[in-house]
């Protein structure tokens, strides 16, 4: 004789009001869900800035300096090494402002400083 299968629990559908509830909750997943289909998170944003900066100007990005959400997409700062020079501390630096739409596509971008790579900022 075989032996019987052990029942599992089932498992409540919620009713109305709890559905109600947890969509009022917050929740990673449900807003994720609710992004426009071509909307970038920060780090997609960042790279794509660098991407297509590099191919306008023809040098790899060094680094991007900051990055910000904006109503019509995404501002970044990139800094790109314009001339190479030894030591590496007098190299030329330039910093590029950034505009992507939402999908990532740039926009515009701006040459807003020029200096050398051993420069301190300070207060002026």
């Amino acid at each position: 004789m075989a032996a019987a299968e052990p029942t599992r629990p089932r498992r409540a559908r919620p009713r109305p009001a709890e559905d109600a509830e947890e969509q009022k909750r917050p929740s990673s997943r449900r807003a994720s869900a609710r992004r426009p289909s071509g909307a970038l998170n920060a780090s997609s944003a960042m790279r794509s800035a660098a991407g297509q900066l590099a191919q306008l100007l023809g040098r790899p990005p060094d680094s991007v300096s900051s990055l910000k959400p904006t109503e019509d997409g995404w501002e970044a700062q990139v800094e790109v090494v314009e001339l190479d020079r030894i030591p590496d501390t007098t190299s030329v630096m330039a910093s590029y402002k950034v505009a992507l739409d939402p999908e990532g596509q740039l926009v515009s971008y701006e040459r807003t400083r020029r200096y050398s790579r051993g420069m301190i900022d300070r207060p002026t």
